[in-house]
């Protein structure tokens, strides 16, 4: 069971956390299912993609795996938070932070007209890829 929610989160890509944050204030709540949802500007995927760098001692050690990160897009777009829940070697789990932690302003989500703080959980795979292998081919 625990392998299928794993999977099922996989899939998704990245998804909104599963439960909301109560605070004293209404303002610091965070929200996990809102209206608009916050937007990332681009492709997500891409920008993940062209920014992860592999760890050099993960690559020596053939450390593989998926590493998943919670954070907050904040009321003006920015991302905060940054967590591993579930990690796979300290360097890749340190890459995964440092590569959430830049990203660029996200668009804030909204709920009732107010722009509001949401919680995420995005998935980073780390596969290594046997550069020897031939390309495949186009038709």
């Amino acid at each position: 069971m625990k392998y299928l929610l794993i999977f099922c989160l996989s899939l998704l890509g990245f998804t909104n956390a599963f439960s909301q944050t109560n605070t004293q204030n209404d303002d610091d709540k965070v929200f996990m299912v809102v209206q608009t949802k916050p937007k990332f500007p681009g492709d997500i995927n891409k920008y993940l993609a062209d920014n992860t760098q592999y760890p050099a001692d993960a690559k020596k050690n053939n450390v593989q795996g998926t590493v998943f990160v919670s954070f907050i897009v904040e009321k003006d777009g920015s991302v905060s938070s940054v967590k591993i829940l579930r990690g796979v070697a300290s360097s890749i789990d340190k890459e995964a932070i440092r590569v959430i932690t830049a990203m660029p302003k996200w668009t804030p989500g909204m709920q009732n007209g107010h722009t509001v703080r949401v919680a995420y959980n995005v998935p980073l795979r780390f596969v290594l890829r046997d550069d020897t292998a031939p390309a495949p081919k186009k038709n």
